[in-house]
C-alpha cells in the first residue's frame, strides 16, 4: 500500500482555507487582521484580468485586507473583487491553484 502523504495534506489545507474564507465571510476581518493568498495564474479555470495574467504569468499573491468587495465562496473556487492601482477586478480563483 502506497500513502500518497503530499495529497493528503494539499486537500487537508485546502480544507483550512475554504473554512478561513467561510469565518471572513461571516464576520470580515478584524483588528488588523490580513490574509495573504498566493495561487498558480496559469492554472486551468483561473480567472483574472488579463493584463494581471501579462504582469503574473506564473503565480501572483494577494492580500485581503481592509477593501474587498464580491467575496464568495463555492465548494472548488472562491470570487472576489479587488482594488490594483485603483481599478477594481474580479478574481475566481480554484483552491487547487492556491500554492
Amino acid at each position: 500500500m502506497k500513502i500518497d502523504y503530499s495529497q493528503i495534506l494539499k486537500e487537508n489545507m485546502i480544507n483550512v482555507l475554504r473554512d478561513v474564507l467561510k469565518i471572513i465571510d461571516k464576520e470580515g476581518l478584524k483588528e488588523g487582521h490580513h490574509l495573504f493568498i498566493t495561487f498558480k495564474t496559469n492554472y486551468p479555470n483561473v480567472k483574472i484580468p488579463s493584463w494581471l495574467k501579462d504582469k503574473f504569468p506564473n503565480e501572483m499573491t494577494i492580500v485581503m485586507q481592509y477593501e474587498y468587495w464580491n467575496f464568495r465562496i463555492t465548494k472548488n473556487y472562491f470570487k472576489i473583487t479587488l482594488s490594483f492601482k485603483g481599478i477594481k477586478s474580479d478574481l475566481s480563483i480554484p483552491y487547487d491553484s492556491v500554492i
